[in-house]
């Protein structure tokens, strides 16, 4: 059934039913937070394991960010041949595909398998977000677009923090010199839980009727031919990039900083202590989503960025207790960044939308680089001093969002 009407218009007289389909993309959006979460954990976990590096522990969040890259344009190409309910099932089926190569990958002791599972799983992340940003943009009024993807995201940051919690308690719970393969057998035992968790919510999914979401011009301007003509997604291509090199790169050597400049502080403290930093973040998205009835996003957005370069130069400096609260106080600051920018990064595409969010998920490949990066510095140098990369960061996020502008927004047209 085909629905001619726009999406603000089918909320506001309620003709559509859309609780049980926005409560399922809401548990989308809880689990891969909740896998994002771990990951930060199995960085510092396999370098207790496996004795690898930092820079070498630091290619888990490449191999897991590089399959956003390599991944997202062919996702938005499936988009647009199956809609938006397809590409998240075929997401969740890639999510639960590499969540159960970690039984492989913990039989073999192979840190590579480790990095094909993790990329398998992101893969299917990757095609999760390409599809479920947008889908959440679009499903209602133009106007509270950028409000309506920081409270889907908020629930992804609530499965973010949980995830260091469980992490923290399983993956650290017995000592280095236990052998290293019954050091894995809790980390398979949780991948495996969420892949079955997340098969569970495939199979809901495909139970349910999905509005499709298509753009519908309602003036006779002609688009621009190209995507990098429009002002706001360039910027949001940008400060996207950096806006995960700064998330990821802030939590990737967490651990390893607390430990090094608490005294005392154990990983499994420090796992805890990231838990309660990510529980910030997930508060900052709760609060500031209200905010943004207040103040414009993009001015939030400046702002929080302003407050991120501050607290990262007191990491960078290194004054200990005190820079280590620093450093979970960033969190509070990064909650809005990622949704804010992607929906003013595709506010104005129009018919392009699918394929501007494809790109705009490219570009999370910068969490995938800044983690590497900071551990060359730390094996180097010093870990706080790797957490120069963030301060940068920060930086072109700013100078980015002085940039975007209040381009007009799609038209909708949903269909049942």
């Amino acid at each position: 059934m085909q629905l001619n009407i726009s999406a603000s218009d089918s909320f506001a007289d309620g003709k559509i039913d859309l609780r049980r389909p926005l409560y399922l993309l809401t548990s989308v959006f809880f689990m891969w937070g909740l896998s994002y979460g771990l990951l930060d954990v199995l960085n510092k976990h396999f370098q207790e394991s496996m004795g690898i590096t930092k820079a070498q522990s630091g290619l888990l969040q490449f191999s897991y960010f590089f399959a956003y890259f390599v991944v997202s344009r062919p996702a938005a190409v499936f988009n647009d041949r199956f809609g938006y309910k397809g590409g998240i099932l075929l997401g969740l089926c890639l999510f639960a595909t590499g969540a159960l190569l970690f039984i492989p990958a913990s039989s073999s002791m192979s840190f590579t398998f480790f990095l094909v599972a993790l990329f398998v799983l992101a893969c299917g992340l990757g095609c999760l977000e390409t599809a479920a940003n947008p889908y959440a943009t679009l499903l209602g009024d133009s106007r509270g677009a950028e409000k309506r993807l920081n409270m889907a995201q908020s629930f992804c940051s609530l499965g973010t923090a949980i995830g260091p919690l469980i992490g923290g308690i399983l993956f650290f719970k017995k000592a280095v010199s236990v052998d290293a393969s019954s050091q894995h057998d809790m980390v398979t035992w949780v991948y495996v839980g969420l892949a079955v968790v997340v098969m569970l919510i495939a199979f809901l999914i495909s139970t349910t009727s999905m509005p499709e979401v298509r753009s519908v011009s309602r003036s006779h301007r002609t688009p621009s031919n190209s995507l990098w003509k429009h002002r706001n997604f360039v910027s949001g291509v940008i400060a996207q990039f950096f806006s995960m090199a700064a998330l990821v790169g802030v939590g990737a050597f967490f651990i390893n900083y607390a430990t090094e400049n608490w005294s005392g502080m154990t990983s499994q403290q420090a796992a805890w202590l990231l838990s309660a930093s990510i529980f910030l973040f997930m508060t900052g998205r709760f609060i500031s989503t209200f905010v943004m009835d207040y103040i414009a996003p993009k001015m939030l957005l400046i702002f929080y960025a302003l407050a991120g370069v501050f607290l990262s130069l007191l990491v960078v400096l290194n004054f200990g207790k005190m820079s280590v609260i620093a450093l979970s106080a960033i969190f509070l600051f990064m909650s809005i960044m990622f949704p804010t920018i992607f929906s003013l990064g595709i506010r104005g595409l129009k018919e392009e939308t699918k394929k501007g969010s494809s790109i705009l998920m490219m570009s999370v490949v910068g969490g995938g680089i800044s983690p590497y990066v900071m551990g060359r510095i730390a094996d180097n140098y010093s870990t706080s001093l790797a957490y120069i990369v963030p301060l940068l960061s920060f930086m072109m996020i700013f100078i980015c969002g002085l940039y975007f502008n209040n381009e007009d927004a799609d038209s909708l047209e949903m269909v049942i």
